[in-house]
């Protein structure tokens, strides 16, 4: 079973916030829309859900037509759960009786058994007479994902699920919410901004920009081979600089990247994750850079250097097991590595 958008387009008056996208999701895959503000996956989302009317293209499930331009099945005939940042559970029922109000022409004891098997699924068993008001942003968060999976959904969407959750309880939420979808093998959309959350819920990203697919892959070949600067840039604590092309490289205020491909003066984006910044002693070298701060995150040291010659750019982030002998104030060469180092023809 797939759930699939073809050619798929959508505009609020003037504004095009959706382009030619086409997009399959598979049963039993977790499917991540990513991408910043006004890229358009929440609109994406919206219409799987009906919850907007398709002005081009056509949504399929199965090889079922869901929505077309002048022909849609309403949101409460399509059989999808929904799970949004805001729960909105019924503040007046229990967590049994929120389970249940999407199954609740299936019999007493039948209720009985997925209320119980879907609050196991998320970590919640015994909590059945227990009243949202009484519990944490979190657990809110699961008994709203246990009731849309109630109903065995073919898919599941959720825009934004974790956002207003705690920092420190995201981590484990998305762990719990990622076993409980897999589960139950049912086709999963999921909108976010945090590549992160991406990475850690998701079997494959579509990242999005301006309205159309940027890449769609698994994390790791996003992460490894970027098809964009934009999807350089979102997984692991990118900078993004300009650059020109000189001599077969494209030159930074902090150093160069071979650029073979690049005719000499083009105008280029280096994207550079800390992991590829190397440092260097300061002894001897052309170009030399400030430490301006040092920051220890647990496995490794932050250091951020500063360029004299361009003081309004942002400091280079670089990452180092051991600090041996770096101080603040003190200068260093710099090196960027090709693996985590990356080069695009920037954009007119």
């Amino acid at each position: 079973m797939t759930l699939a958008f073809r050619n798929v387009g959508h505009r609020y008056g003037a504004l095009q916030v959706l382009s030619g996208v086409s997009l399959e999701a598979r049963a039993g895959e977790i499917l991540c829309l990513l991408g910043p503000s006004g890229s358009g996956k929440t609109t994406l989302l919206r219409l799987a859900a009906g919850l907007e009317l398709l002005q081009e293209g056509t949504i399929e499930l199965d090889g079922a037509v869901l929505a077309m331009p002048h022909r849609a099945l309403p949101p409460e005939k399509r059989p999808f759960g929904m799970v949004f940042q805001d729960n909105a559970l019924f503040p007046h029922l229990t967590v049994a009786e929120n389970i249940a109000f999407g199954i609740n022409r299936r019999p007493k004891e039948e209720q009985a058994r997925i209320i119980a098997q879907r609050l196991a699924a998320v970590g919640l068993s015994g909590f059945e007479p227990r009243y949202p008001h009484t519990l944490s942003g979190g657990q809110q968060q699961r008994v709203a994902l246990a009731r849309a999976l109630a109903p065995e959904p073919a898919a599941m969407l959720l825009d934004e699920p974790f956002a207003s959750v705690d920092v420190t309880r995201r981590r484990s939420l998305r762990e719990e919410a990622r076993r409980a979808l897999k589960d139950a093998g049912v086709i999963t959309l999921v909108v976010t901004h945090d590549p992160m959350e991406a990475m850690e819920i998701a079997d494959r990203i579509a990242v999005m920009e301006s309205g159309r697919i940027a890449q769609c892959a698994t994390p790791a070949e996003l992460y490894a081979h970027p098809a964009s600067a934009l999807v350089a840039s979102l997984f692991g604590e990118a900078q993004r600089f300009p650059a020109t092309v000189l001599g077969g490289e494209a030159v930074t205020a902090y150093g160069a990247v071979p650029a073979p491909d690049f005719r000499d003066g083009a105008a280029a984006e280096v994207i550079v994750r800390p992991e590829a910044v190397r440092l260097e002693p300061a002894e001897g070298a052309e170009n030399t850079f400030r430490i301006s701060d040092l920051r220890f995150l647990g496995r490794d040291w932050l250091v951020l250097l500063s360029a004299a010659a361009a003081p309004s750019l942002e400091p280079l982030r670089a990452r180092v097991p051991e600090l041996g002998g770096l101080k603040i104030g003190a200068s260093a060469a710099v090196r960027f590595e090709p693996q985590g180092s990356f080069i695009f023809a920037a954009r007119s």
